[in-house]
């Protein structure tokens, strides 16, 4: 018998393509390595305008840097929002998997009281008749 995918695999594979990127991106942009990497190149930046002697593309106060930070914040507002957007979905997916695991386990278990009953209601039979013969 083969084994079914769980809700979540199941859920996962319902993704676009731009979800699982916007994940991705989410992901990326909230992780340690991209903030160690974003701060190292945003210290080469400033460092390499405030010491370089003939070019400065960028002088104090770093406009293109923090036109590149708006730049980037217009993106990644909305990316992680549209993440965040289908972790409440996931959420809910989840929510109704359980609902449905337990209304299943709810079920089996009240047929198997009921078996418990008809084992201990024949199982007094016995014990009755073995009584009665003593």
């Amino acid at each position: 018998m083969a084994m079914s995918k769980n809700w979540h695999e199941r859920h996962r594979d319902d993704f676009t393509v731009g979800q699982r990127v916007a994940d991705a991106t989410a992901h990326l942009l909230g992780s340690w390595p991209f903030i160690i990497l974003q701060t190292v190149f945003v210290a080469g930046w400033i460092l390499l305008n405030l010491l370089a002697w003939a070019k400065h593309w960028d002088p104090y106060p770093f406009i293109l840097l923090n036109l590149m930070f708006s730049v980037q914040a217009a993106y990644a507002g909305p990316v992680l929002m549209m993440s965040q957007n289908r972790q409440a979905e996931r959420d809910r997916y989840q929510a109704q998997s359980d609902f449905e695991t337990n209304v299943k386990a709810e079920t089996e278990i009240e047929l198997l009281q009921a078996g418990m009953e008809r084992i201990e209601t024949q199982l007094a039979r016995i014990e009755a008749k073995l009584a009665a013969r003593e």
